[in-house]
């Protein structure tokens, strides 16, 4: 071996071992930083969740026109979906419609527990929202909750795609419910009574589409 090619054989060796030097610089830097960059926090889970409920008996969040909801082994075909928006609170009403032509609404909301009720309209009734209570049908009902929400509708229901609607809400000691909502300008309030669900109680076939 020459002493020029002795010299090139030093020199590569050099450039190797600085190479070396180099990478494990760098791997431990990036081992570093692994070690200094905090853990993700893990995603917060709802201990008392549904998931194997919604699963076996269908999710009533995802209901939608052309569904099938059987309610304490009665079969209904939802007809039409009104979805409601008050800031950041929004709940969701279904229009089932029987084989017999038979029509009750189910209203789902999350608040933050899934509350379902079945409404059957009482187009005869007289009474009318504001006071602090309303008597109607031997039961006193007292004023729960009221407001003014944004509603968009799909599938048939009667009214027109959006608009908005006042409602005021009133619960009997028993659990009875009473509701009252007038659309748009119209200053005619529809009047519906409601009974509380459990969960057990509705099943859901959804369809495809």
């Amino acid at each position: 071996m020459t002493g020029g090619e002795a010299f090139l054989v030093v020199g590569l060796g050099c450039l190797v071992a600085v190479a070396g030097v180099v990478i494990a610089v760098v791997a431990l830097g990036r081992a570093r930083r692994q070690r200094r960059a905090p853990a993700p926090a893990p995603a917060s889970v709802d201990p008392f969740a549904t998931g194997d409920t919604d699963a076996l008996r269908g999710d009533p969040r995802a209901l939608k026109p052309g569904d099938i909801v059987e309610i304490r082994t009665k079969s209904y075909a939802v007809r039409g979906t009104l979805k409601f928006a008050e800031g950041d609170w929004g709940w969701a009403e279904h229009l089932l419609d029987d084989a017999t032509g038979g029509k009750v609404w189910l209203s789902v909301e999350e608040d933050p527990d899934l509350e379902l009720v079945l409404w059957h309209e009482v187009p005869s009734a007289t009474v009318t929202p504001g006071a602090p209570t309303v008597d109607f049908d031997g039961r006193r009902y007292a004023r729960d909750e009221g407001g003014r929400a944004r509603f968009t509708a799909t599938g048939t229901t009667g009214l027109n795609p959006t608009g908005t609607v006042r409602y005021e809400d009133y619960a009997a000691p028993d659990g009875a419910l009473l509701s009252f909502e007038s659309f748009g300008d119209s200053g005619k309030w529809e009047v519906g009574r409601g009974e509380k669900l459990h969960r057990a109680e509705v099943l859901i076939y959804p369809q495809a589409g």
